[in-house]
């Protein structure tokens, strides 16, 4: 695909992200184009529709949650060293971006489509995630709880917590990080 088609993909993307973050999903591809500084017709290029192009948001942030979270561990790797990353790893995800984050937020509250789908779209995470908890459970090393309710309560109590310290207008120093991370720890593990 030519960069220049990706730029403009990206932009329209980014655009309606930003859109998403000011003012929910209620936004017209009017909007899209002149916040993505393309025609109106340049989306529809890329885009079917305005679900489409939720859809393709959400792909996008699937695979940046990937490229962030999901890890080959060696397989010598200890499964507490292989969770501790998992949620370290989680936290540097959302305070990387924090529209990102607050896109996060907003789409996993308020989900435009159908629990299949969103299944389907986030599957490479949450079955990394749930290899990863089952794995952990198996050496011993996690609580007794379902492998997809563990991966939810990390992933919903780091956002909301980051999501209060965003609100507070700052942002958690290496300490706070490692506090966090050991929070998440210690309610999980066995």
């Amino acid at each position: 695909m030519d960069a220049t088609v990706i730029d403009r993909r990206e932009r329209i993307l980014s655009a309606a992200s930003a859109l998403i973050v000011r003012s929910g999903l209620q936004f017209s591809m009017a909007e899209v184009a002149k916040e993505a500084g393309v025609a109106i017709g340049s989306i529809y290029h890329y885009f079917h529709s305005k679900d489409d192009m939720v859809r393709a948001i959400y792909d996008r942030l699937t695979e940046r949650m990937v490229a962030a979270v999901v890890v080959d561990h060696a397989p010598d790797t200890p499964h507490e060293a292989r969770v501790r990353r998992y949620i370290d790893d989680y936290i540097a995800f959302v305070l990387a971006d924090p529209q990102q984050a607050v896109l996060f937020e907003y789409l996993s509250s308020v989900p435009p489509m159908q629990p299949g789908e969103l299944e389907r779209i986030f599957a490479p995470v949450t079955r990394y995630t749930s290899r990863l908890m089952t794995e952990a459970h198996a050496a011993g090393v996690l609580k007794d709880f379902a492998p997809g309710d563990l991966g939810a309560f990390l992933g919903g109590g780091i956002r909301n917590t980051l999501k209060w310290r965003r609100s507070e207008g700052r942002t958690p120093d290496a300490a706070e990080r490692a506090r966090i991370a050991e929070m998440c720890w210690s309610a999980i593990r066995a």
